[in-house]
């Protein structure tokens, strides 16, 4: 499986403040260094976090393919294209939300989905739609012309931190037979959300399946444990300097 690393939280941990740290570009060059595939970055219609100007930055400066999570309205179709991004995945977005809560409903978006995608085929921006695992919204996906489906693994993950293990038989076997039909019908198949050090282990199994996962809260949390001791040593040695 390749790796998209959300640095949504990033710019969540800056807008507590208000202020201009830590950076999104400077975690960005950080992902890429690390070995990771892709960037992907969630520009809400509140802007709650990322930035128009972040995503602009991460594009020009970081040679990496950008991922932009987006709602399926006309001012992000605007700017993933004017930001020629190479692959858009459109989420579903409540103001009140404190993270994505849910796939998208394609079946019940079907007719304007199938037109609002058409654009950026024009600009050879792959399309990939975050949906459920469920069968009806995967073959959906398929109708209304996306390139690749992203699994919602929220449930998969809740079951994990609940320690109900027959209900994370259940949503993996969910993922594993939906990742199936997709990839049956064409579509390139991602997964994201929820996902952690610990029950990632229980994906490893479906990597002939799923070829990408999008982890940024578990990865972003840890960074700041992992990462303390080297950050308190350095302005010692500042202030020692």
């Amino acid at each position: 499986m390749k790796l998209g690393v959300n640095i949504d939280h990033i710019a969540t941990l800056r807008e507590a403040r208000k202020t201009i740290e830590p950076s999104v570009l400077e975690a960005a060059f950080i992902a890429k260094r690390a070995g990771a595939h892709q960037i992907t970055m969630h520009l809400r219609e509140d802007r709650r976090h990322i930035k128009d100007e972040d995503l602009a930055l991460v594009r020009k400066l970081i040679d990496l393919p950008i991922n932009l999570e987006m709602a399926p309205i006309d001012e992000m179709k605007h700017i993933a294209i004017a930001n020629k991004v190479q692959r858009v995945t459109l989420v579903p977005e409540k103001r009140q939300e404190i993270t994505t809560e849910g796939g998208l409903d394609v079946v019940s978006q079907i007719n304007y989905l199938k037109e609002y995608i058409k654009d950026f085929k024009e600009y050879n921006i792959e399309v990939s739609l975050f949906v459920d695992p469920e069968k009806e919204q995967v073959e959906a996906s398929k109708f209304v012309g996306a390139d690749a489906v992203e699994l919602h693994t929220g449930k998969f993950a809740e079951s994990y931190i609940k320690k109900d293990f027959m209900l994370l038989k259940a949503q993996k076997q969910k993922l594993r037979e939906t990742g199936t039909l997709a990839k049956e019908l064409g579509l390139r198949v991602y997964a994201g959300h929820g996902i952690t050090y610990q029950n990632i282990v229980y994906l490893k199994d479906l990597s002939n399946i799923i070829e990408e996962l999008n982890i940024g809260h578990s990865i972003i949390s840890n960074a700041v444990l992992f990462g303390l001791e080297e950050a308190i040593k350095k302005m010692m040695g500042l202030m020692n300097w």
